[in-house]
């Protein structure tokens, strides 16, 4: 049971294991966007809430998130990953992403971010672009929805119009334009075997690289965990990974979803209040 005392006592240790970093590890799961405004997929009710025409149709998240709809329904496809697209254009990330920069910074070795989301928050706060891993894909980049080549290419020249009413996807839908077939966002999706992988295995060999020198340098090295639930853990298996091969120490943030081995720390609070107190800590 966690008291407000114990969870001060938490903070102090999270914000010294910080101070005394020489790399920095964040890894990120879809609840660090909450604070910022996005939508809870967590269960059908939340899914369903963020978008009430599709509980209509009564089809889950899992469901939804097939590359299948951009060959049965294009127009539906393009509705959900349009909406999310223009949703995460607008959403600002919340301040906890530029604090946690600014302390991973001024690190001697530097940082680097591993995140199952593809909303492209890292990147809108500041963070390099080379120095960050989207395991799941990115909804700002594309590719041809029926591979017709190994191509990704940027989406900051898409634009989709979704009608809220029929949620459906205006004309001219987002194509390829080597074919000419419907495009689709550079995205992992549930039953997929079309997803292009090499920029996220790109970014993946970069991270490696960089453990490497933490390790063979001896860095302290601290992975600060954000938002990462149980119900998909590749977020927290990556995180308990890395400490187990390269050393370190874990901070986990998360509300619900907090629980670590005795050596590290969990910390039951949101991602931007968790760390905005702990950011006072190393500052203060």
């Amino acid at each position: 049971m966690f008291t407000p005392m114990i969870i001060k006592e938490d903070i102090k240790k999270a914000a010294l294991a910080l101070k005394n970093a020489d790399a920095v590890l964040i890894t990120a799961g879809a609840g660090i966007g909450v604070d910022s405004g996005l939508p809870d997929f967590r269960g059908n009710k939340g899914f369903w809430k963020a978008y009430p025409p599709i509980a209509k149709l009564e089809l889950s998240f899992s469901e939804m998130a097939n590359p299948r709809w951009f060959h049965n329904d294009p127009q539906l496809a393009w509705a959900f990953y349009g909406h999310r697209l223009n949703l995460y254009r607008k959403t600002k990330p919340h301040k906890g992403f530029t604090q946690l920069l600014e302390i991973a910074e001024q690190k001697i070795g530097g940082y680097f971010v591993f995140t199952s989301n593809v909303d492209g928050q890292f990147q809108k706060a500041g963070y390099k672009k080379d120095r960050i891993e989207e395991c799941h894909g990115s909804i700002h980049h594309l590719q041809c929805s029926n591979v017709c080549s190994h191509k990704i290419w940027e989406a900051n020249r898409t634009e989709v119009e979704v009608n809220e009413d029929t949620f459906k996807a205006e004309e001219p839908l987002p194509k390829c334009a080597d074919c000419g077939m419907v495009a689709r966002p550079n995205i992992l999706m549930f039953g997929d075997w079309n997803w292009l992988p090499h920029r996220t295995d790109e970014q993946s060999q970069r991270m490696k690289k960089w453990l490497k020198r933490v390790y063979d340098e001896k860095m302290k090295l601290v992975v600060v965990e954000m938002g990462a639930g149980e119900s998909v853990p590749t977020v927290r298996m990556k995180s308990e990974s890395v400490v187990q091969m390269y050393g370190g120490t874990l901070v986990r943030i998360n509300p619900r979803d907090y629980s670590v081995s005795p050596q590290h720390i969990g910390i039951p609070l949101g991602s931007a209040e968790g760390i905005e107190q702990i950011f006072e800590k190393v500052t203060g």
